[in-house]
């Protein structure tokens, strides 16, 4: 009986599929008719749900990677564990930004806007090396978790993970008591990614009745080269990674991850999606002790689409505005700010943190900043799902170097299997943990 109906059942990313395109029409329809209360109700749909998911960030973040560092003591040869996804992290945020550099060079996104620099204007908040440096400590406890500054929360889950595992055994009660707590956030937040598909209405509607398509059109080139950007790196770099590194098929990947990197696309936050990608992560084959690792690591520091492909296209068009000649020092530092700067974006709903900190390296503008605002929801969308799939993709990798890839796992995973509670145990013949090759 319950199979019959769960046969009916609509899947989740089926449900996200509708929820977009219910809200292209609802959006669509707001704007042509001019339907002032649908916009406003579209809006406040959105804000609701982004808010629902930002409510948890806070303490999932902090949670999340005190557990995740406390956890590679289960993890055999975890040292070269967390090295080697730090060294996949560099590599394939060079390959981003490599890729983002040649497509802003072919095709000059600044040419023919009409735009000038009376256009632009300075942000709220910028972003300088120092800022960078110095804002990673926080000066107390409490004002990270208040005004939501992941890159803070991080450090001090960090170090309280790193003095747990010091501590041993007298730290025990503590981590018993942060993976309780990590289980009733994760099992929270499912509840509102639940919500993912009236969420989407909400979003995408509000966009469309916002922006329409006029504001596309004065940005047309540099909207079209971070979606054929991101696209580069999500449909072509990805899977060339993982039928050659991993060994691994494509498809299969993009088959298990699908949820997560649909939800990225809507709510534009890493970790707002983090619980879901670490899920897919794990369906995909991945150790659930590393995957808690690496994971969470990747949500606040792994940002090809926000922190490689965009700075890397958008500070060539704002040098372009601005009628300012870059070098190929200017593109060297480029590349040096998307590989070590990523954490600045710190898994947020938007990059300007990112773009300020590449522009100020560079010397350029900060007024250029405000030339981009305006597009940067619609531009978002696409980033937060490239940095998503990335976040899944690098565990993927590194267990499947190191023989720890579930390759069973790996070729059964599919999205539909994710409608039921993020903490649901999976049915599987053996312990994911064991080498791959026991089974191959």
């Amino acid at each position: 009986m319950s199979s019959h109906t769960k046969s009916f059942k609509v899947p989740f990313w089926a449900q996200i599929i509708a929820g977009l395109v219910l809200g292209v029409l609802l959006g669509w329809l707001a704007r042509n008719q001019d339907v002032s209360w649908l916009t406003t109700t579209l809006e406040k749909v959105g804000d609701t749900f982004i808010g629902l998911l930002k409510l948890a960030v806070a303490p999932l973040v902090f949670f999340a990677i005190l557990v995740s560092i406390t956890n590679l003591r289960k993890v055999n040869n975890a040292a070269r564990l967390a090295s080697r996804t730090l060294l996949w992290f560099m590599i394939t945020s060079l390959i981003a930004v490599s890729i983002g550099l040649v497509i802003g060079l072919l095709t000059n996104p600044g040419a023919g806007t009409g735009l000038t620099p009376k256009d632009g204007g300075k942000p709220e908040d910028t972003g300088s090396w120092i800022d960078f440096l110095t804002g990673i400590i926080p000066t107390d406890v409490i004002t990270p978790f208040t005004e939501l500054n992941v890159l803070q929360i991080v450090f001090m889950a960090a170090v309280a993970g790193i003095a747990a595992l010091q501590l041993g055994e007298k730290a025990q009660p503590i981590l018993t008591l942060s993976e309780s707590v990590l289980s009733l956030l994760q099992k929270a937040l499912w509840w509102v990614i639940r919500l993912a598909p009236i969420g989407t209405v909400g979003l995408i509607g509000h966009a469309i009745a916002t922006y329409g398509w006029d504001l596309i059109g004065k940005y047309a080139t540099f909207t079209a080269d971070i979606y054929v950007g991101c696209f580069i790196v999500l449909f072509g770099v990805y899977p060339t990674l993982l039928a050659t590194v991993a060994k691994a098929n494509p498809v299969q990947f993009f088959k298990g991850a699908w949820p997560a990197i649909q939800l990225a696309f809507v709510s534009r936050s890493s970790v707002g999606t983090m619980p879901l990608t670490q899920k897919v992560t794990e369906r995909l084959g991945v150790p659930k002790e590393y995957a808690s690792f690496a994971v969470p690591f990747g949500a606040t520091t792994k940002m090809d689409g926000c922190a490689a492909i965009y700075p890397a296209i958008a500070a060539i068009f704002v040098a372009q505005i601005f009628d300012i000649q870059l070098g190929v020092g200017d593109y060297l530092l480029i590349a040096f700010v998307s590989v070590v700067g990523s954490a600045a974006t710190a898994g947020l709903t938007g990059a300007t943190v990112m773009l300020t900190l590449t522009l100020s390296t560079l010397g350029l503008p900060m007024e250029g900043v405000g030339l981009l605002l305006a597009i940067d929801p619609i531009l978002d969308m696409i980033r937060t799902a490239t940095n998503v799939a990335g976040q899944a993709l690098i565990p993927v990798l590194v267990s499947a170097r190191e023989n720890l890839l579930d390759r069973t796992a790996y070729a059964t995973a599919d999205g539909s299997s994710l409608d039921e509670p993020l903490d649901e145990p999976r049915d599987e013949p053996r312990d994911r943990t064991e080498p791959a090759g026991a089974t191959a």
